[in-house]
């Protein structure tokens, strides 16, 4: 069972949240809290999965996201937000947040995201906005340059990287690419080092960027 724990302040969304998930038969909520409860919780409950809300009246959703991840073994956390190209979520993926959701996510594909988050995928719902790239990537690279990284990966790697930029697994990966997990995760570990990155959720902004995904949807 993936062990979830839902962080928003508005009952009406951890509820409905909660709702959908148990509903899955590999999911559990195993909490559903406000912020100011938030880290207390989660080290007594020790969810797999955090879903936090950015903005949170009570505490702000960065804060308690610093105080989840610097805990021994963190659990993933992925930001819950109302618009896509919220300013915080800029800075909670520099701070290490897997990806984020949107609150009117469809119900069926909760739980597919959740899932990818659990496998260790990058959850970037519905599509990483121009917006958030720009925020997260200006201040430290131009797209010229993110440019001359894509180009220092093979063929290979680059189609590892598309497939990881839609929130794949490795055994996904694996399985689209008829390659061996073993050998999908070697070709991460060697995407995140030509890139000078420090996740996958980096990679996938990183790319992204770069013009790497509209140019594997145009072909």
């Amino acid at each position: 069972m993936i062990r979830v724990m839902i962080v928003d302040d508005e009952a009406l969304i951890r509820s409905g949240i909660e709702l959908i998930l148990n509903a899955a038969p590999d999911i559990e909520v195993v909490g559903a809290v406000t912020g100011a409860r938030a880290v207390t919780e989660t080290e007594r409950l020790r969810p797999d999965i955090v879903l936090l809300d950015i903005r949170m009246p009570d505490v702000d959703g960065l804060t308690v996201l610093d105080r989840m991840l610097s805990k021994p073994s963190p659990p993933v956390v992925a930001m819950l937000t109302t618009f896509d190209n919220d300013e915080y979520v800029a800075a909670a993926l520099h701070r290490g947040a897997a990806g984020f959701l949107l609150k009117d996510t469809a119900p069926d594909h909760l739980a597919l995201q959740v899932r990818t988050l659990a496998a260790n995928g990058v959850v970037l719902s519905p599509k990483v906005t121009s917006t958030v790239v720009d925020g997260y990537l200006a201040s430290t690279r131009r797209q010229s340059a993110d440019t001359a990284l894509i180009d220092t990966l093979t063929d290979r790697e680059r189609a590892v990287l598309v497939h990881l930029a839609d929130g794949l697994s490795n055994a996904d990966i694996a399985a689209r690419l008829y390659l061996g997990v073993g050998t999908v995760k070697d070709h991460v570990s060697a995407i995140l080092a030509k890139l000078e990155v420090a996740n996958r959720v980096q990679a996938a902004l990183l790319a992204e960027r770069a013009g790497l995904l509209d140019k594997d949807e145009q072909r």
